[in-house]
């Protein structure tokens, strides 16, 4: 019997995030108790999607809100996420400007189609969100990861970043609050970074999924410090509207000149070839941005306090070290001994896997160069589900002295 083979550009994709799951699966059905640490979901935890989100979703399928929308996604709710983009933002992005996907990681797949040929680069910060990554290679191009330094709070090392732009770079992307490092960018930084895309007539493509879920610190949009230079902003409703397995999502084109025009043409086409998003999810997406947004600031409250705890306890541990989160709920910690004890830091994360049950990602799987040596993890579970699994992680690190 003949094997069918699969194409060249699918063979190599790879999700750290999701593919350490496998492993996780496989000692659960043993039965053993798994700490899932990997992914950035509040809702498999206490946070729950606010009610009446819900309850929009429900009303909008009773009353037959069930046929196809428009591609670019329904009217209402592209003013709804420009009015949220002014209110949250303080940015001015009118709704024919905004393209509502399904979940940022479609938005990230359409610009990439539409931007990068067979060749062409793109500029990431390293570590980086892995889609970003994988996209550019699915379309033939070449992700290029600019230093981001650990020292420095994992804030980009500019003189890195500048000296990576070749002919073929065709954008820089920010991700801000950052996945998975959990930094908040300086302003000082970001400007620069626009300093550098405007000297050479590149776009900023800027990941704004965390800009309600800072800590310290106010996150400042990138478009608001954009001046003439042009942006192109993804965000979306996962995670400050609890929404994760609705999959709604959302791309701007935030452009003074002109310069998107024709880029966002072709994303709009590629909407098109996929019908649209959820209708009825569309609904409930205008009831989040339009109602009460009270359950953001409860959320943040309990992060804060899960956060400062695990950034106490990963900092207590002896061959563990962590940079303290600004924004976003992970933190990315160091860990010693990468090369002597473990020979890489996926070795690391399996064995503690398989030793405790507590299950995080590996940092080469968001960068081999940047992220090699770390691992990531979240904050999200209570503080005691927190405290046993790190408890574990301690006696794990503990028994290789």
């Amino acid at each position: 019997m003949s094997v069918v083979k699969s194409s060249s550009r699918v063979r190599n994709i790879e999700y750290a995030i999701r593919d350490v799951i496998v492993y996780a699966k496989k000692m659960a059905k043993r039965g053993k108790k798994i700490y899932y640490l990997n992914i950035g979901d509040p809702v498999a935890f206490d946070f729950d999607t606010p009610r009446h989100v819900k309850q929009a979703l429900a009303k909008a399928v009773e009353e037959g809100e069930n046929a196809y929308a428009a591609s670019e996604g329904l009217l209402e709710l592209r003013e709804a996420i420009s009015q949220k983009e002014k209110r949250v933002n303080g940015l001015e992005i009118s709704a024919d400007k905004i393209i509502v996907t399904s979940g940022i990681s479609e938005a990230i797949q359409m610009v990439m189609a539409a931007l990068i040929d067979i060749g062409d680069e793109i500029l990431l910060p390293g570590p980086t969100y892995p889609p970003y990554i994988s996209y550019a290679k699915f379309f033939g191009g070449k992700p290029v990861t600019y230093e981001t330094v650990e020292e420095s709070g994992w804030q980009p090392n500019i003189d890195d970043l500048r000296s990576k732009i070749s002919q073929k770079t065709r954008g820089i992307v920010i991700i801000n609050p950052n996945n998975p490092c959990g930094v908040l960018y300086d302003e000082k930084i970001v400007k620069q970074i626009l300093d550098i895309a405007g000297e050479h007539k590149l776009p900023v493509l800027s990941d704004e999924i965390y800009d309600q879920i800072t800590y310290e610190k106010k996150f400042v949009s990138t478009s608001r410090l954009a001046k003439d230079v042009p942006v192109i902003g993804f965000n979306g409703f996962s995670k400050a509207y609890l929404m994760t397995g609705w999959r709604l999502g959302y791309v701007y084109f935030h452009d003074q000149n002109g310069e998107l025009e024709e880029l966002k043409e072709s994303v709009e086409k590629e909407a098109r070839i996929r019908l649209c998003v959820n209708t009825p999810v569309q609904k409930a997406g205008i009831a989040a941005l339009n109602g009460p947004q009270t359950h953001i600031k409860e959320m943040i409250e309990k992060l804060g306090e899960r956060r400062n705890y695990a950034l106490k306890r990963l900092n207590e541990i002896d061959g563990i070290s962590c940079t303290k989160p600004e924004g976003a709920f992970y933190f990315f910690p160091k860990i010693r001994d990468i090369g002597q004890r473990w020979k890489r830091d996926r070795d690391f994360v399996l064995q503690l896997l398989q030793e405790t049950g507590v299950l995080f990602v590996h940092g080469s799987g968001f960068d081999p160069v940047y992220g090699a040596g770390h691992f990531r993890g979240v904050f999200l579970p209570p503080i005691p589900t927190l405290e046993e699994a790190l408890d574990k992680v301690e006696l794990f690190m503990e028994k290789r002295e």
